[in-house]
C-alpha cells in the first residue's frame, strides 16, 4: 500500500460541512455546510467555491438526473436549479406530533430514489423523534421506521441486496436486507459496534471491495470496517476532531474526501484545530470508490 497523505483542500470552514458527493464531469465536490444554511460546489481545477443559500438548515444534497440537485432541508425535499440559482419545495414531511426534527444525511440508492432521515433538534440521547424516508421519483414520500435518535450515514451494499445505515447515537452500524425492486427494509441487524475512543458514527461511503468507511464526528478520523465481519481494518487521522462525512471522488475515485464541523467549539478547541470546519482530501488508501448515483425525479 503506497503512503498515504491528508491534506486541505477547502479552506473555507463550515460550520457542520456534510455530504459531500464527487461530481466527475466538472471535477467538483458538492457538499452542504448545515447550520450555514448553503449548498457548496468547489471546483477542484480551479479551487473557487460557488455556494446557494437554502432557507432551512440543509441536511444534505444530492445529484438529479434531470440536472440541478435535490436537497433535504428543514422538514422538506427542494430541487435546486444551479442555473438560476432557485430552490423549488417538492415535498414535505411535517409531522405535526413532533415539530422539532430537521432532515439530516441523505443518499440515492442504485435506482434512483432519494433516501434522507431526520432527527431531533434537541440531540439528547432519550430522544428518538427522528425516522427514515424515501423520496420516490414520482416525488411521494415513504416513511420506512420511526424511533430514530439521529439519522446520518447510509450506503448500499456493491450487489445491491444490503442497506448500511447509521443512527449516530444508537454507536453503530447497522444492515438491513434490501430490496432493489421495492426499495423495502427487512432483518435489521449490527454489523459494528463502535469502541469507546472511536467516537459518534456520522456520514459514511463503500468502497469497490465492499467495505464501509464511516467518519467519526468527536474522534477526528475515518474507519475502514468489514461490514461482513464487523471487524475494523483500517483507522485514518485527520486534524479535525468533528470528522462528519465522506465520499471518495477525484481521478478513478480513488481519493476520500471528508467533511468536518466548527460548531459548538470554543476558542480554546479552535486554536487547538485550526482547520476544523475544513474539508480534507485523503489520498494513497490503495482502495477507490464508486460514483454517486442520481436521483431519477
Amino acid at each position: 500500500m503506497s503512503s498515504i497523505k491528508v491534506e486541505c483542500v477547502i479552506k473555507e470552514q463550515n460550520e457542520v460541512g456534510e455530504s459531500p458527493v464527487w461530481e466527475e464531469k466538472d471535477s467538483t465536490l458538492l457538499y452542504v455546510d448545515i447550520m450555514g444554511k448553503r449548498v457548496n460546489r468547489w471546483n477542484s481545477l480551479t479551487n473557487q467555491i460557488d455556494s446557494i443559500a437554502t432557507e432551512k438548515l440543509v441536511g444534505s444534497v444530492v445529484p438529479r438526473q434531470a440536472g440541478g440537485y435535490v436537497i433535504a432541508e428543514g422538514t422538506r425535499f427542494a430541487f435546486v436549479d444551479w442555473v438560476k440559482r432557485s430552490v423549488t419545495p417538492v415535498a414535505n414531511v411535517d409531522d405535526r406530533e413532533k415539530p422539532n426534527t430537521r432532515f439530516n444525511d441523505g443518499k440515492v440508492d442504485p435506482a434512483g430514489r432519494f433516501f434522507a432521515g431526520t432527527m431531533g433538534l434537541d440531540m439528547k440521547p432519550d430522544v428518538t423523534d427522528g425516522a427514515l424516508y424515501t423520496l420516490l421519483p414520482d416525488h411521494s414520500v415513504v416513511q420506512h421506521f420511526d424511533q430514530v435518535h439521529l439519522s446520518n450515514g447510509l450506503d448500499w451494499s456493491l450487489d445491491h441486496h444490503i442497506f448500511y445505515y447509521i443512527d449516530s447515537l444508537a454507536f453503530m452500524v447497522e444492515a438491513f436486507d434490501y430490496d432493489i425492486q421495492t426499495g423495502g427494509l427487512s432483518n435489521r441487524r449490527m454489523v459494528y459496534n463502535m469502541e469507546k475512543d472511536e467516537g459518534i458514527p456520522d456520514g459514511m461511503c463503500i468502497d469497490t471491495e465492499g467495505k464501509l468507511w464511516v467518519a467519526c464526528y468527536n474522534a477526528g478520523r475515518v474507519l475502514r470496517i468489514d461490514p461482513q465481519t464487523g471487524k475494523r481494518l483500517q483507522t485514518v487521522k485527520l486534524p479535525a476532531e468533528k470528522t462528519t462525512s465522506c465520499c471518495f471522488g477525484g481521478k478513478d475515485y480513488s481519493d476520500l474526501y471528508v467533511t468536518s464541523a466548527y460548531a459548538g467549539m470554543d476558542a480554546d478547541s479552535l486554536a487547538k484545530h485550526p482547520e476544523a470546519g475544513c474539508t480534507f482530501k485523503v489520498s494513497g488508501l490503495g482502495v477507490k470508490g464508486i460514483p454517486p448515483f442520481s436521483y431519477t425525479g
